[in-house]
């Protein structure tokens, strides 16, 4: 039994919380372990498999005993070389494999490393509302300031860039950015990555933009570092979690100019001794597939898609305009309080697990986000499930 008084937890927590998901994993187990068939339709944990040629060589790899070693901190020369070759071939964008290429052990890896190698204590760093979680909780570890900046609907899910600097940007450091946008799915536009390279240029802002979903149910995958003068400020993550069914190896990437990343490495030096060597040939093998891959991966999530949009017009959901990336996001019903309401009624009464858009930011408090990384059968059985359903 721990004692009454216990050492306390670091200032630099704060208001920091366990993960939302971490916390909804965990209550959606003792549902199950109570007896309920939990269907899960929460989550973008990837279900599909890699490509067999990505399985074969981690396991080849694994067998060679010369293997096993510490790694580079910047990763194999050949993975370096396979990013860049892979970001010419897709996104048009020409990096140097030596010094423009920063493999990551995932790309949540590379948020906290960004925050801890760029922000002093009060900085302050802008924030997308609705967004990815992790924006704010590595801005505050880091001990940097959140300055949420709304997005919505009406805005097309793009920032007010005008009212932003209207706002004074002096103590601004950083800029999260996310497109293809989780949650909402919006596509990344190139005017609106012309108008943010502008903005962080005369603002003086590093501007990151996370770049995880470009290929899922996408067939114009951007890059923000294909804007020309993008590398004096700008950096972007990206991952083999989404579109290569890779989620549980932890590979990302780091990409953008040689001064920058050399600033990441000091720190992300300290912190890793490199990604397992097996993982990252195979992760090269992930990057040389054909964009018939792709093409076959967006197949499913299309016919997945379908069946989502469906579920969710049974619940009275409005979807919220063209979507690409692995989640569907809609508006629930006006007759909820907010989606927190409508999610936590369906895994209550029908043991169906969507997520509430309210754990994005204030801003999508209204809605609901629905995974498709669940097969159509799956999706169908909830669809079943909800025919009773009274929304």
């Amino acid at each position: 039994m721990i004692a009454s008084t216990i050492i306390a937890p670091a200032q630099r927590l704060g208001q920091v919380e366990e993960y939302y998901f971490s916390r909804k994993l965990r209550e959606i187990a003792e549902m199950r372990a109570a007896g309920h068939q939990v269907i899960n339709l929460g989550i973008g944990s990837p279900d599909l498999p890699p490509h067999p040629t990505v399985i074969s060589r981690l396991q080849e790899a694994g067998g060679n005993t010369d293997n096993h070693g510490y790694q580079s901190y910047q990763g194999l020369p050949e993975l370096r070389a396979a990013f860049a070759q892979w970001y010419g071939q897709h996104f048009s964008v020409e990096l140097n494999a030596a010094t423009e290429v920063l493999p990551l052990i995932g790309s949540k890896e590379g948020i906290m490393h960004i925050s801890m190698a760029f922000l002093n204590p009060g900085d302050e760093v802008l924030v997308p509302n609705p967004g990815y979680p992790t924006y704010r909780s590595a801005t505050e570890l880091a001990g940097g300031v959140v300055r949420s900046y709304e997005l919505s609907a009406e805005g097309g899910w793009f920032p007010d860039l005008e009212a932003l600097a209207a706002g004074g940007l002096e103590r601004v450091k950083i800029m999260w950015v996310n497109y293809p946008h989780m949650p909402t799915g919006t596509s990344a536009q190139m005017h609106h990555f012309e108008a943010l390279i502008a903005f962080a240029k005369a603002h003086d802002i590093l501007l990151v933009n996370d770049n995880p979903y470009a290929f899922i149910l996408n067939e114009s995958p951007a890059s923000l570092l294909a804007i020309p003068g993008a590398k004096e400020v700008a950096l972007e993550l990206n991952s083999l979690s989404k579109a290569h069914n890779m989620a549980g190896w932890r590979v990302g990437v780091l990409v953008g100019a040689e001064e920058y990343l050399q600033i990441v490495l000091r720190f992300k030096s300290n912190m890793d001794s490199g990604m397992f060597k097996p993982v990252q040939l195979a992760a090269i093998a992930a990057l040389e597939l054909p964009a018939s891959w792709y093409a076959a991966q967006n197949e499913i999530y299309g016919q997945r898609k379908e069946k989502a949009v469906a579920l969710l017009e049974m619940l009275g959901c409005e979807i919220a305009g063209e979507q690409v990336g692995m989640f569907v996001w809609a508006r629930v019903p006006e007759h909820y309080a907010d989606g927190y309401e409508l999610t936590d009624a369906i895994l209550a009464e029908k043991h169906i697990f969507l997520t509430p858009g309210g754990i994005f930011g204030s801003a999508g408090e209204q809605y609901v986000r629905i995974s498709l990384c669940s097969p159509v059968a799956v999706l169908e059985e909830a669809m079943e499930r909800l025919t009773h359903f009274k929304s």
